[in-house]
């Protein structure tokens, strides 16, 4: 029998889609392709197997990823409802028994009276019926060459070079300071200027820190465009002096001349809430990256929105390619969901197919698809992904960056932090209760 709608991927996000389209009464056949094709990630032939941490990031209700997932739980998640009844002790975060999870999901999804699963490899777009695409960060060559056939080829990324994310808040504006090169292009850029002492200091630390160890099916060539702040640094004292910190172009108000070197940072989004460390992609660990980047001048404080990484990743260049519904402008039964869309992170990717799955069964009902208000968790990522420069496009995750100010200025953080959370609560009740038949 001819299902309605088709899924791939029988990840965390393919999951969601198919479940919550079932749900909604629309027949779903499920494809993946574990175990009859192997992936070098996975080891078992359940779905929805969590192949690196165990965590699903913070369960703080003052918390972004914990806000989402008081989103997603009212939305009904399938992913967050198992997660929540197989935790481990972690804290502030939820984590999960990976088996237990795993099995958990595969049941749920296997025995769903809607939903048939299909273990074979699809190589092509299916375009008979609406198909939801969440082949996630492995997705096969031959599959993502399909996908290039229909959003054209430069749109799909195969490789993650993250800089970090600084809040702006926490930049030090007594030291930083506003300009672009040359004066071109006004301040755009907020830069960080740092004298002989300093940098030598900086790259002395940068030079021996810990660094991540790639796993062999995240290895892939750098480019020489997105090689690693601390690999750069590796050819020499003088080699970031004429790349990402070079000082040309920039004279310092604070001395009236010009720095040894700089560090300059681009707003990340809209409401220049947040921004991006230039150049600075990097594979070394977290601590490191925070205990070194808080040594350039004007950083010393910084709160870090997201760190920097980099890694084999599939995913599109979402400003181009989709609508915040998260159909394709192409093609408009066809969505895309997970990380595939430019979320990091397992609730973000979840909850991507948790409205692929959503959008996918009111395509095929014929009702308007529809985006959660620009003010919840769901609401911030949808704006990033779709809105955001896609010259710079990189994959984010939930913070508070990413959030449209409240009506009125909050001066303690914490209250304001919790002010965010109550509004998206609060917006995401009366969007269902206006949208959503739960």
């Amino acid at each position: 029998m001819t299902s309605d709608l088709i899924v791939l991927g029988g990840g965390l996000a393919g999951c969601e889609a198919a479940w919550q389209a079932a749900e909604r009464g629309v027949t779903v056949d499920l494809y993946e392709m574990r175990p009859t094709v192997p992936t070098p990630a996975h080891r078992t032939a359940h779905l929805s197997e969590l192949v690196c941490s165990n965590s699903l990031g913070s369960n703080d209700p003052v918390h972004a990823a914990g806000i989402l997932k008081a989103e997603m739980r009212r939305l009904r998640s399938l992913i967050l409802r198992v997660a929540d009844e197989v935790p481990v002790p972690a804290g502030s975060a939820l984590a999960v028994d990976r088996e237990l999870f795993a099995a958990a999901v595969t049941a749920a999804i296997e025995g769903h009276p809607r939903i048939r699963v299909i273990r074979e490899e699809v190589i092509d777009l299916p375009e008979e019926r609406p198909v939801i695409v969440a082949t996630g960060p492995l997705t096969s060559d031959r599959l993502a060459k399909s996908i290039q056939s229909v959003i054209r080829a430069g749109y799909l990324a195969f490789f993650d070079a993250i800089a970090p994310i600084v809040d702006a808040e926490t930049i030090d504006m007594s030291i930083a300071f506003r300009a672009s090169r040359y004066d071109k292009g006004g301040d755009d850029y907020v830069n960080c200027p740092m004298n002989q002492t300093d940098y030598n200091r900086f790259y002395d630390e940068l030079a021996v820190a810990q660094r991540v160890v790639t796993k062999p099916f995240e290895q892939t060539p750098y480019f020489e465009g997105c090689v690693p702040i601390e690999v750069q640094a590796d050819r020499g004292r003088q080699t970031l002096l004429f790349g990402p910190m070079k000082p040309v172009g920039l004279v310092d108000p604070r001395t009236g001349a010009r720095p040894y070197a700089v560090v300059q940072l681009r707003q990340e989004n809209r409401f220049a809430s947040c921004y991006n460390m230039v150049g600075f992609q990097t594979k070394l660990t977290w601590p490191e990256q925070r205990r070194i980047f808080r040594m350039i001048p004007g950083l010393d404080k910084a709160e870090f929105l997201r760190l920097g990484s980099l890694h084999r990743n599939t995913f599109l260049n979402a400003p181009r390619v989709l609508h915040p519904t998260l159909q394709c402008r192409a093609r408009p039964t066809l969505l895309f969901a997970g990380q595939l869309v430019g979320v990091e992170g397992y609730a973000e990717a979840a909850a991507m197919g948790l409205l692929a799955g959503l959008n996918g069964a009111r395509v095929i009902r014929g009702e308007t698809p529809v985006v959660p208000p620009a003010t919840t968790t769901y609401g911030t990522l949808l704006t990033y992904i779709t809105t955001s420069d896609p010259r710079h496009f990189q994959p984010m995750n939930a913070n508070f960056g990413l959030y449209p100010d409240l009506p009125m200025r909050v001066r303690d953080r914490a209250v304001r932090r919790r002010k965010i959370a109550e509004r998206a609560l609060e917006d995401l009740g009366r969007w269902i209760g206006e949208s959503l038949t739960i």
